[in-house]
């Protein structure tokens, strides 16, 4: 299974309103397949934007390619951070706080060791999203430090390119860029679990649901999804609905190391966010 989502579409074409007819692309970013399906006059063009907008943001948060964030991961500083940038760190900062630190971005080092043979106590040491320093004129990271976006950048680019869809007339489309997102619906989106196969359903309107599974890939024998604080993962799936599809991207992330009451204390926090959990036995259950 490609990176660490699990969710499939299961009967999409049931959303399509009688008599209109969809349009559709697919193509990759950000490391994810790409899918686009939205009816409506104009959509064609709206789709090359798309590939525009989708462009744009690779030269942000792209780790594997020159960008945004491999400037501010080499250099240690980004000087006038571009807006999205900003927002995104922004919203890093606030489900950090919500999920008791363990979305953090600074777990980069540690993947690298990991993935690489080395020696992790040091990259470890580098570890904490609180080290660093936002400012409207620059980013700047502690010494050593690197980010890595893979846990939301993802579902922020699904919030985007949905932002553009709807400010262009578009009422009916779901968008997926590693997460989904839905203009108007019901899409039916089918939840699954590496092990355990297909474990939901749900119909999905006007909401975004990103799912992820620590096992899809190892670094090393360890599951790519990190705790911070060195712990494994609690959650075989953990998938969670929310209104924007990178708030979900980053709690199904940090949900994978919390615990229940931990996660249902964050919940409570966040109206209209729900989460679908799996255990390591393939039990499923709501939070």
């Amino acid at each position: 299974m490609k990176r660490r989502r699990f969710l499939t579409l299961t009967a999409a074409a049931l959303a399509i309103p009688r008599g209109a007819r969809a349009s559709s692309w697919q193509g990759t970013a950000l490391g994810a397949d790409v899918s686009i399906t939205l009816t409506g006059r104009g959509s064609q063009d709206a789709l090359a934007g798309v590939r525009q907008t989708l462009a744009r943001i690779e030269g942000l948060f792209s780790l594997y390619t020159p960008s945004a964030l491999t400037q501010l991961n080499t250099q240690g500083i980004l000087p006038a951070p571009p807006a999205d940038f900003t927002a995104l760190c922004q919203i890093i900062s606030r489900v950090h706080a919500l999920t008791g630190r363990r979305f953090d971005p600074t777990v980069q080092p540690l993947w690298t060791a990991l993935a690489t043979g080395t020696d992790p106590r040091a990259a470890r040491a580098l570890i904490g999203w609180d080290r660093v320093t936002l400012s409207p004129d620059r980013i700047t990271l502690a010494p050593h430090q690197a980010l890595t976006f893979n846990g939301i950048a993802q579902g922020f680019a699904t919030d985007i390119i949905t932002a553009e869809l709807a400010a262009a007339g578009f009422t009916h489309a779901l968008i997926n860029i590693g997460e989904y997102r839905a203009l108007g619906g019901p899409w039916h989106i089918g939840i699954a679990d590496p092990a355990a196969g297909q474990i939901a359903q749900l119909a999905l309107t006007g909401q975004a649901v990103a799912t992820s599974s620590p096992a899809a890939i190892m670094a090393g024998n360890t599951p790519h999804i990190l705790s911070p604080a060195g712990h494994p993962p609690l959650w075989s799936t953990a998938s969670v609905t929310a209104p924007s599809a990178a708030l979900a991207d980053a709690l199904s992330t940090a949900f994978c190391l919390m615990d229940r009451a931990a996660i249902t204390q964050t919940l409570a926090q966040l109206p209209g966010t729900e989460a679908r959990l799996v255990d390591m036995d393939g039990n499923l259950s709501r939070a």
